[in-house]
């Protein structure tokens, strides 16, 4: 599924312009982006969170070169769903 696809379908339940659902969904893509970006986490109650990993340094290959190259420690962006969707998923998505 796509945004646009999600922009459609909250658009044919609520009756909204397209547009103006368009926007919310940018508006809270772009606050959740600030937040991560400040240093905060953001939390979903019954969703999930967006939270900042810490990556310790490490040592990585460069396979062209065939170098050792030094992986600093960083932060990166991460999703963690809530338990009530995690058990949701498991409950109604069938194992392929």
């Amino acid at each position: 599924m796509t945004k646009a696809d999600i922009v459609a379908k909250i658009s044919e339940k609520e009756g909204m312009e397209k547009a103006d659902v368009q926007a919310v969904i940018e508006t809270f893509m772009s606050e959740v982006k600030n937040t991560l970006e400040g240093g905060d986490n953001v939390y979903l109650r019954g969703f999930g969170s967006f939270i900042i990993k810490k990556r310790a340094e490490k040592t990585g290959r460069n396979i062209s070169k065939n170098t050792t190259i030094k992986i600093p420690a960083h932060n990166i962006p991460a999703f963690k769903p809530a338990k009530v969707f995690v058990e949701g998923v498991k409950t109604n998505v069938e194992v392929k």
